[in-house]
């Protein structure tokens, strides 16, 4: 899978939003707020295919956390960012 293009993370008000950008996005009404670690991995994986595992793997390099619960929260967060919209496979 892949983000979209035109999708950036700006710093509002302390808070970590997903902004669009660009003319492809111009019907792209939603605001997404993303905590520290799903910005994280969005600015590691923007521009670059990559899969849950890759996900999983980049969190175990930073993070203090299990496998298992990595993967399941890798793969609740590909389950939301699909849902917005800002990933396609």
């Amino acid at each position: 899978m892949k983000a979209k293009k035109g999708f950036n993370i700006r710093q509002i008000c302390g808070e970590n939003i997903l902004v669009a950008e660009g003319e492809e996005n111009i019907d792209f009404s939603n605001i997404i707020s993303m905590n520290e670690t799903s910005a994280y991995l969005w600015n590691k994986l923007k521009d670059k295919d990559f899969t849950v595992d890759d996900m999983v793997n980049l969190l175990l390099e930073e993070y203090e956390v299990d496998r298992d619960t990595a993967l399941n929260d890798c793969t609740a967060l590909v389950g939301s960012w699909r849902q917005a919209g800002i990933i396609e496979d």
